[in-house]
């Protein structure tokens, strides 16, 4: 069976998050093969509950239409959490005869064949999170009349896993919900607001029957109605994500073909006090509680306890009508950047040891705030802990995440034995009280009275170490003392200098190779020194392994995922898939 390539691995996830309609988190590239679960795992089909067909034209080639398939692994194991086995996908086409003509992108699905009434795929490798699976291009058959309608089954199966069963509805004719791009300003300060007065219009062949609003906005934003016929969900802050809220709004009404409507009132958007780099995504849909079902992926949502809102026809005429069935026009996204800054808090340790022992210390940095920092769209890492081993010492474990370099910060083949200096890259997000903890465990090879290493965040490129958000650099270092004299109680709290300092560590980053060429983070996560050390903390909070979305991508998720699922989901899986296959 053919492999796929990162190039169609990436395809799978951006249709899927298109499909999705949801930004997700994205992962580090380079995270460890999945391996099987020691319980048979169970993975989950999705995809939209009913997609609509162009009529069949009276002459020329009818429209095409795309459902993507999803596949979503429930585990939160970034590393181990993946299944890496053979599996195939079955399509019962019988349904849908006479309704809709089926075959696959045959870029991003090389291995699905279509036999009759039964369509074929196989691939391998799940992975944690929202995934693309297969995209089914669709048109109406010929014969076909307007409100005719069938299902599409999706199974699964494999060896040592379970697949639960999904159904999509293909239906020919239908609304075309269309949603118009807002004029929004993108340039803005803490605390500003604007109107949001969203306006969509139903280009199909037939009325919608209530629609679905969903409105998408990352952790610098907020919209601060809280409508009853809405419900909300925030993710998870213990999960290094956009901290991303998620509205789902029903509104009620006939929303007539050829018509456009817009909100009775508008929304207000705002840029908070911890904005920097914010998207805000928002998607018009057919109302149903399938598509709502689709849209929360399993998360926890809470109705709001305000007004309702409603939509109410546009006065000044309605569109014209179209034969336009797209979903793909169903979604705007506008993306924002806020004037603000955010602080990056180094951290050291003291230990003490007599030769030959081995020591553990904890250093890394924090987000003072106020802004949280995240690389939406380009996925690039946020920051970098430099940290120099003091003399007289070597590692013996470190974090996953961190890259082994020579003392000049030069690249360095060989991971698996102590070097002088480690990089150690976030994840593409920083959370406003958030950072990377890193733990490390160093054998005093020779005791030293106080000796030190420097302990510095700085940007991902060496040759260019200021951070752009940040207007203090002088608390950017901080030191690891080893049998430093004193009882040592305050570690790593003395940073270099103070907020008037220099902001020029006394040891500073020696320079290296031209930054477009090496970059600290290029080379993903290496192997640990020896086995058993501690792994980098979330760039959302303290302990634990260093988790990367995208998403969405969009997005996967992935995560989730989305998804969007979040599937931006689905920017985070193509990241991890194609370093796999790469």
């Amino acid at each position: 069976m053919t492999r796929p390539t990162p190039r169609t691995v990436l395809h799978r996830a951006v249709g899927s998050f298109a499909a999705a309609g949801l930004l997700a988190a994205a992962s580090l590239a380079g995270a460890a093969a999945p391996a099987q679960a020691a319980d048979t795992p169970v993975f989950t089909f999705g995809g939209p509950a009913e997609t609509a067909l162009h009529p069949y034209p009276a002459s020329g080639k009818p429209k095409s239409s795309t459902v993507g398939i999803t596949l979503n692994n429930p585990s939160e194991d970034e590393e181990n959490g993946g299944f890496g086995g053979d599996f195939t996908l079955t399509f019962d086409l019988s349904g849908v005869a006479g309704v809709a003509d089926v075959k696959f992108d045959g870029e991003a699905n090389p291995d699905c064949k279509v036999t009759g009434t039964k369509a074929v795929c196989e691939d391998w490798g799940i992975w944690p999170g929202l995934q693309g699976a297969a995209d089914l291009v669709v048109t109406a058959a010929d014969g076909s009349e307007n409100g005719d309608t069938g299902t599409i089954k999706v199974t699964g199966q494999a060896d040592g896993a379970t697949f639960t069963p999904f159904t999509t509805r293909l239906t020919v004719g239908g609304p075309d919900l269309v949603m118009e791009r807002l004029p929004l300003k993108t340039e803005l300060t803490p605390g500003e607001k604007q109107q949001a007065p969203i306006t969509f219009a139903n280009r199909g062949t037939r009325d919608a029957d209530g629609v679905l609003l969903t409105l998408r906005y990352s952790r610098g934003l907020d919209i601060p109605q809280r409508y009853s016929n809405c419900e909300y969900t925030v993710d998870d802050p213990g999960r290094p994500d956009f901290g991303s809220t998620t509205a789902l709004c029903s509104v009620e009404g006939a929303f007539e073909a050829g018509a456009t409507y817009t909100l009775a009132t508008p929304l207000t958007l705002e840029a908070t006090e911890r904005a920097y780099y914010d998207t805000f995504l928002y998607r018009i849909q057919e109302d149903s509680a399938a598509q709502r079902t689709a849209q929360r992926a399993g998360a926890p949502f809470e109705r709001g306890t305000g007004g309702v809102l409603k939509a109410v026809p546009v006065k000044q005429g309605a569109a014209a009508r179209s034969a336009d069935l797209d979903p793909y026009d169903n979604q705007q996204e506008a993306d924002f950047r806020t004037e603000n800054t955010a602080d990056f808090v180094a951290y050291g340790d003291q230990v003490a040891g007599s030769e030959g022992s081995f020591v553990t210390a904890d250093l890394g940095f924090r987000n003072e705030g106020p802004a949280w920092i995240g690389h939406i769209r380009s996925g690039e890492d946020v920051a970098t802990v430099d940290f120099t081993v003091p003399q007289g010492a070597s590692v013996a474990t470190k974090p996953e995440s961190c890259r082994a370099v020579t003392a000049d910060g030069q690249y360095r083949e060989n991971q698996n034995t102590p070097a002088p200096r480690y990089f150690c890259n976030t994840s593409m997000t920083v959370r406003d009280g958030g950072g990377l903890d890193l733990r490390f465990e160093l054998r005093i090879d020779k005791a030293m009275v106080g000796a030190s290493g420097a302990v510095s965040v700085r940007n991902t490129f060496l040759k260019n170490p200021k951070l752009p958000f940040d207007p203090k650099p002088a608390n950017n270092t901080a030191y690891l003392i080893l049998n430093g004299e004193g009882d040592g109680s305050d570690s790593g709290g003395a940073t270099e200098g103070g907020d008037g300092g220099s902001g020029e560590p006394s040891t500073p980053p020696t320079s290296a190779p031209d930054p477009e060429e090496s970059p600290s983070g290029t080379s993903g996560s290496s192997a640990s020194t020896t086995s058993g050390g501690s792994s980098a903390g979330t760039a959302g909070g303290s302990g634990g392994g260093l988790a990367s979305t995208g998403s969405v991508a969009l997005i996967a998720s992935g995560t989730a995922a989305a998804a969007l699922a979040a599937g931006l989901v689905l920017f985070t899986a193509a990241r991890r898939r194609a370093a796999r296959h790469s």
